[in-house]
């Protein structure tokens, strides 16, 4: 065997390997070998047809299956020669390949960069208080009234923090919203909904709300509604200022579950300290899940800027094909037309890409850290992983074992995930630490 390497760049290189033709009429016999044990022919006992009857009855898938083992064997023995670490198979080209002949096979295989790992220990990372103001506690306890609160017919105005039912109907430019809307009437005219008079969050009519303060059951209004510009459920509308004439039907109060015994029991506590405890206690906790995120995204970005390597173009066009794959499948189910993402196909495309060349860069530093600190994924780990995921899924975790067990692929995709897990970790436990005061 022969082997010769030929840099294309730093990270991607041609193998040709040479199978001398002894190396590649033994794959053959072996294979003629394995067959002539396995099959049948008529006339013959198990295993004792001629070789050369059993070639010529089953010439295709010995043909085929000869193919692949001479190419396997060149890329193990390739690979081993070589000393090469390939991170992902790009391209074979095959040659001739026959019996009593030799072999040519030219691989070309994206290899591991070479990595000088910046200054990794002591990044400076900044998290917020964790400890919650009387404030925040007492935003909670109002948000879990608020579930258990009861809505009372209002016979007066209505206010901030009302619910408004009405009916509307649209025109734009003097035209009906039928004519423009399509299929999502929703948009040009309803017998009724429900709307909370300046509530936090907009309804299906954007700026609505704002303008039902101070309207009475009864009361017609012409409203201006301004769709954003980027309004991708209905595109016609995107930008544009409709008219909707509206009619107050009805105007409901609410009114919070009072903070009595019946209230602390349904939340396991006996009083308003004990609830207020719960809260905190979860608040923090919830701040310092946050605080660990922060933590971790802030030193990928930090490793990301320090090192300066190329990034291998299998792994970045994998991986941008992933983002995008992800980007297109969540907008799709939100309700995006595949028109509108075809129209920012060129867009979306490039800041994938940038996004997955960062993501893989971070990758390799993470594995290459993890390297150097002897950090393993164990069993444990790999367990741990198991019952999360069988948790998040809603699937019984023996089955999960089961069916990851004939996909090595995968189970090598999670252990490599786990692995950076723990290297980022890891990074954050050896992270410097600023506490920033509370955001306002």
């Amino acid at each position: 065997m022969n082997v010769q390497i030929t840099d294309i760049n730093e990270t991607r290189k041609a193998l040709t390997v040479t199978l001398d033709m002894g190396e590649v009429q033994g794959e053959y016999t072996s294979l003629i070998g394995e067959y002539t044990k396995q099959v049948s022919l008529p006339g013959f006992r198990p295993g004792k047809a001629p070789a050369a009857m059993v070639a010529a009855r089953f010439g295709k898938e010995i043909k085929d299956e000869f193919k692949n083992r001479v190419i396997g064997k060149a890329y193990r023995d390739g690979l081993e020669q070589s000393k090469l670490e390939v991170l992902s198979l790009v391209d074979v080209e095959e040659g001739t390949i026959e019996p009593n002949l030799s072999a040519a096979i030219k691989l070309t295989v994206d290899v591991r960069p070479t990595i000088k790992l910046p200054e990794y220990t002591g990044i400076e990372t900044k998290i917020e208080a964790t400890e919650p103001t009387e404030a925040e506690i007492d935003g909670v306890i109002e948000g879990l009234r608020a579930e258990r609160a009861d809505f009372k017919v209002a016979e007066r105005p209505a206010a901030k923090g009302d619910y408004v039912r009405f009916g509307y109907t649209g025109t734009l430019d003097g035209k009906p919203l039928d004519e423009v809307v399509g299929d999502k009437k929703i948009y040009a005219a309803a017998p009724q909904t429900w709307e909370e008079v300046e509530g936090a969050n907009e309804g299906l009519l954007p700026g609505v709300s704002s303008q039902l303060s101070g309207l009475k059951t009864g009361d017609k209004k012409n409203v201006d509604v301004t769709f954003p510009a980027d309004f991708a459920a209905v595109p016609a509308l995107a930008g544009k200022t409709v008219a909707y004439a509206i009619e107050v039907q009805e105007i409901r109060e609410r009114i919070l579950a009072p903070l009595d015994e019946a209230f602390y029991k349904s939340h396991q506590v006996d009083d308003l300290d004990g609830l207020k405890a719960q809260i905190k206690a979860n608040l923090t906790a919830r701040k310092d899940y946050a605080n660990r995120a922060a933590q971790r995204r802030q030193i990928t970005e930090t490793l990301a800027t320090r090192a300066d390597f190329p990034v291998p173009e299998s792994l970045v066009n994998s991986e941008r094909d992933g983002i995008l794959r992800q980007f297109i499948e969540e907008n799709l189910r939100n309700g995006v037309p595949q028109e509108k993402l075809e129209e920012n196909k060129k867009e979306l495309y490039e800041n994938a890409g940038k996004a997955a060349a960062t993501r893989v860069k971070v990758q390799l530093i993470l594995a290459e850290i993890a390297q150097a600190e002897k950090l393993k994924v164990d069993e444990k780990d790999f367990n741990n992983w198991l019952m999360r995921e069988a948790m998040r899924s809603g699937q019984q975790p023996q089955k999960l074992a089961k069916d990851l067990g004939k996909d090595r692929d995968q189970v090598r995709a999670i252990q490599q995930q786990l692995l950076f897990d723990k290297a980022l970790d890891f990074l954050v436990t050896k992270a410097t630490v600023i506490t920033v005061t509370n955001k306002a």
